[in-house]
């Protein structure tokens, strides 16, 4: 074989190995059907590592930080997460091999198995947390339009950050309860798998977790409209990363679905920084 064949072999192998431990370790922390599952895939990568190591004759070690990196999505977003990582994975390793199928037979049916294992993988997308999505969007959703809007009005009206925190604390509370309850009341009135108290959980933790980083940098920080920067730029970061979780998990236009949560909190924010403005101004109010 030439060189180049035997470079991209060896990236395959690398590919193998990592998804070997990967599938290995999830396996360990799914259940029941599920971890059976992973396991199988875990051992039918490690016969593909070993299918490439013949033709190569060169061992070759798993990326540990993308085992880590897997891992640590299971634990943070949960298994499903996870799972759809490694979908997204298998997809691109069908393409690799099949560029290069037509010069080592055996590749082919190394190809039929990864088709066979996005299609395993595909069925596994079953977790809680994933039927109650929507609970947990509600709660971010308002809370990022609700309260980066609030914020934005109580810093130049109020021009105190340490007020302005407190009202955003007590505002956020409150609009975390009451979100919660009407979760909970919406949920019990229609009919599904969906437990009212677990959705009105999920929909109450998104929000006070939402509320906690954006009214955070008015209690650390003395300037105003320097915590207003750091909460807005909080926000943009939890849009980032909850639209990325949802993109993976719903098969979403990542970008799309970005610029249209990112336009909206920072289009409520900037009108209600303006309305802050005109109430200040128009009814004389100094704090």
């Amino acid at each position: 074989m030439d060189d180049r064949l035997v470079k991209e072999l060896l990236i395959f192998q690398r590919n193998e190995i990592t998804e070997h431990y990967v599938y290995r370790s999830l396996a360990r922390m799914a259940r029941g059907k599920n971890a059976e599952v992973l396991k199988k895939l875990s051992e039918e990568e490690l016969g593909h590592y070993r299918t490439l190591a013949q033709y190569t004759r060169i061992q070759v070690r798993p990326r540990r930080w993308s085992v880590f990196l897997y891992l640590l999505a299971a634990r943070v977003f949960g298994l499903t997460f996870a799972i759809k990582l490694m979908e997204a994975g298998e997809q691109q390793a069908e393409t690799s091999y099949a560029e290069v199928a037509g010069e080592i037979p055996e590749l082919e049916k190394v190809m039929n198995d990864e088709t066979e294992h996005e299609n395993l993988l595909t069925e596994m997308v079953d977790e809680e947390k994933l039927g109650y999505l929507s609970s947990m969007v509600l709660g971010l959703n308002d809370a990022l339009v609700e309260l980066t809007g609030a914020l934005a009005g109580l810093t130049f009206a109020l021009r105190s950050a340490r007020l302005v925190g407190l009202a955003g604390l007590v505002t956020g509370i409150a609009a975390a309860l009451s979100m919660a309850a009407s979760e909970y009341l919406s949920t019990k009135s229609e009919e599904g798998p969906k437990d009212p108290l677990r959705a009105a959980f999920y929909t109450g933790v998104a929000y006070v977790l939402a509320v906690t980083l954006l009214i955070f940098p008015y209690f650390v920080l003395s300037n105003h409209y320097a915590a207003l920067g750091v909460a807005l730029g909080d926000a943009i970061l939890i849009i980032v990363v909850f639209t990325f979780f949802m993109a993976v998990v719903k098969d979403l236009p990542y970008r799309r679905t970005l610029l249209e949560m990112v336009t909206i909190s920072m289009g409520v924010a900037t009108i209600s920084f303006l309305i802050g403005w005109l109430v200040r101004v128009t009814l004389g109010v100094e704090v």
